[in-house]
């Protein structure tokens, strides 16, 4: 009995492998959703997103993202073990996140949101997975459409209709600085009405903008 349920065991997790390899070999072509749209929609509440390509979006909301975001985001590859390491190696504990951009986006479209180790251990591989699979445009294509701006609000499209009353194609610096400024607590930061706390998160990611330099031109469209 023991053998057969491990056994059992095995096999199911090798099917597991083989649907999320699947899963990110279709995902580097098709629109993506998120764990939080799918839950939303299984549950019979709104979403609103419209999904963009790369082209579409305004250059300066991909390099404000990366400013705020993830600096390292064209020299790491899915995992900073910079960022990490100084975490962990902290002496009052992991007091801050050290998830990048890539993991943040293997979270948004494969795992569930909250805190925990088990969840921060599978982000690792899957990032390093999607980074590998996807290349760094896609993987911000796929992150600025799924990443949440408000209640039922997803994708860079729709947060630019509702903040700005315009395309993600046409934000200005500022805006797209506000857009990225709001990443970390989009439920409660408003781009439309920015506090001082958010207006003061957008004019730090302008300054890391300038300090950026073309470290974040890895993904610009061609």
């Amino acid at each position: 009995m023991l053998g057969r349920f491990i056994g059992l065991c095995v096999r199911l997790a090798c099917w597991l492998l083989l649907l999320l390899a699947a899963a990110i070999l279709l995902y580097r072509v098709v629109p993506v959703p998120s764990t939080l749209m799918l839950a939303r929609w299984l549950t019979l509440r709104p979403v609103e997103r419209e999904w963009v390509p790369l082209e579409q979006i305004s250059p300066n909301l991909i390099r404000a993202v990366i400013a705020a975001e993830d600096q390292r985001f064209c020299s790491h590859r899915g995992v900073d073990w910079i960022e990490l390491n100084a975490v962990l190696e902290d002496e009052d504990g992991p007091s801050r996140g050290a998830s990048t951009l890539t993991m943040q986006t293997a979270k948004n479209v494969f795992l569930w949101p909250g805190r925990s180790y088990i969840r921060k251990g599978l982000e690792i591989p899957l990032a390093l997975a999607i980074d590998f699979a996807w290349g760094k445009q896609r993987v911000i294509e796929v992150y600025l459409n799924v990443a949440e701006w408000g209640h039922g609000l997803f994708g860079a499209e729709a947060a630019a209709q509702r903040y700005f009353g315009k395309a993600v194609a046409r934000l200005s610096p500022a805006e797209a600085a506000r857009l990225a400024a709001a990443l970390p607590n989009p439920l409660l930061r408003d781009p439309g009405k920015p506090s001082r706390v958010l207006q003061s998160a957008a004019a730090r990611t302008q300054r890391r903008l300038g300090q950026l330099g073309s470290l974040g031109d890895c993904a610009l469209p061609d």
